[in-house]
């Protein structure tokens, strides 16, 4: 069953999940020898890569992975590894394996296919939550699963720019030691009571799974 816990504010939970991350990359380096990370994008995610990337860790033994990617120019501001590239933490990592979407939606779906059954299970899959309750590039009244043994997927039609984009699937983001969600902002409060409430969203499809915990700012169960 999920896991929930609530923090004063934004900040508090960037913090925690840095702390969150840094604890199960020393654990897996231990037991295993490297630490397999699957990114998020958003604001509070982008701020725990800042956070971790300030501190001292055995950067050589881990390995990031992104959980989606929107189908832009390689050198685009937007793409997902541009923006965790400004945060200083992919520089520092022993292997940054980025979403090639450049070369169309299908091709990179296929190409990092190969890249994930290599990588699982995860160690740590790190998630956020969109306004619709989506995660990753999964939205509500699209297909989470599109076919045994698919890991990644072409997105079409998303109603957030880009149209076109690329996703890891609900079985390759369950397929993992520990899950965790980051959901901050107030614009997140309708999708979060929905949730709450039952509502089969694509996030919380994804979450149900014993190893995940949920990090809320607790002004989004308030008023």
């Amino acid at each position: 069953m999920t896991q929930w816990f609530e923090f004063a504010d934004a900040n508090a939970v960037a913090e925690a999940g840095a702390d969150f991350i840094a604890s199960k990359a020393r654990q897996a380096i231990r037991d295993r020898g490297q630490f397999r990370l699957v990114l998020a994008g958003g604001t509070t995610p982008l701020a725990c890569y800042r956070l971790l990337a300030a501190q001292a860790h055995q950067w050589d033994k881990w390995q990031l992975y992104y959980g989606d990617e929107r189908c832009l120019p390689e050198d685009h501001a937007e793409r997902n590894h541009r923006m965790v590239m400004a945060t200083g933490l992919s520089e520092r990592v022993g292997g940054h394996h980025v979403m090639p979407t450049e070369l169309g939606p299908e091709q990179a779906a296929r190409n990092y296919q190969r890249i994930v059954e290599n990588a699982l299970p995860f160690d740590l899959v790190l998630l956020g939550m969109g306004e619709d309750g989506h995660t990753a590039s999964l939205f509500p009244g699209h297909d989470l699963q599109p076919g045994e043994g698919a890991l990644c997927t072409a997105v079409y039609q998303s109603p957030k720019p880009p149209p076109e984009r690329v996703s890891l699937t609900l079985n390759a983001l369950q397929d993992c030691r520990d899950m965790l969600l980051l959901v901050t902002g107030a614009g997140k409060r309708d999708a979060l009571t929905q949730w709450q409430q039952g509502a089969q969203l694509p996030i919380a499809q994804v979450t149900a799974i014993p190893q995940a915990q949920v990090f809320i700012d607790k002004s989004l169960n308030s008023g």
